[in-house]
């Protein structure tokens, strides 16, 4: 087993194969603080969770959320092959070239109150690395894995590795320069969509308006987080 080798503000609390990495981090937040990152040893999986104490509203801070997703990605882009494409479906899911590989939630303490500081918050996040499942390709046309992407030996530990650099990266740009460049990112890696315009507000909800509409439609990001659109509770892994 390989260590695993993370940038000094991160402590590393490793599980074993059965635990739950999330669950974990949510449970010792409180205690354990900002810069823990659990993570769990699995074959097929990169699985792993960062412990963060903002320092604004909970209602506001949620948009750490984001940073968390563009690190994750950016993490992905790092191992990936020229030119394939990563994006993201709003707000949590995380596709290789169209098909779904994993993706992020977010948790907090559930009697914070909204217009102060949460004590924490945890950033946690899934990519399969290797497809176990015995189906014949294109049984399951939407869902990927890495080895099915041509990411190489590119595994769970380099992934995490690569996800804490790129948090630090994300959250001093976000100290630096304010929220709005962590938002461009973030959207940038949203599908396309013609005549499109999209934005995220200060409260971490989407918001889109499309050429020739009226309307402004708006993406609730407190009730989007609720239940992980990728995340297949039965399978304890990305959607099949």
């Amino acid at each position: 087993m390989e260590p695993i080798r993370l940038p000094p503000p991160f402590t590393l609390v490793r599980l074993r194969e059965s635990g739950d990495a999330f669950a974990h981090a949510c449970r010792i937040a409180p205690e354990s603080g900002a810069g823990t990152l659990v993570y769990v040893g699995r074959f097929d999986l990169a699985e792993f969770a960062v412990v963060l104490e903002p320092r604004e509203p909970l209602c506001s801070a949620r948009r750490a959320f984001y940073a968390g997703m563009v690190a994750l990605t950016d993490a992905l882009r790092a191992y990936a092959p020229p030119s394939k494409p990563i994006t993201i479906d709003w707000p949590d899911a995380v596709r290789v070239d169209g098909g779904l590989v994993g993706g992020g939630r977010l948790g907090w303490p559930r009697d914070a109150d909204e217009d102060t500081p949460p004590p924490w918050l945890v950033f946690g996040a899934m990519i399969r690395t290797v497809a176990m499942d015995d189906d014949e390709p294109g049984v399951h046309p939407l869902a990927s894995a890495l080895d099915q992407e041509g990411f190489g030996e590119a595994g769970a530990e380099q992934l995490t590795e690569s996800f804490a650099r790129h948090l630090m990266l994300v959250i001093d740009g976000w100290q630096a320069d304010g929220f709005d460049g962590v938002a461009r990112d973030y959207v940038s890696r949203m599908p396309r969509e013609r005549q499109t315009v999209r934005r995220i507000d200060d409260l971490g909800d989407l918001l889109t308006r499309r050429v020739g509409a009226g309307a402004i439609e708006s993406g609730d990001l407190v009730q989007a987080l609720a239940t992980p659109s990728w995340l297949d509770p039965a399978l304890g892994g990305p959607r099949l």
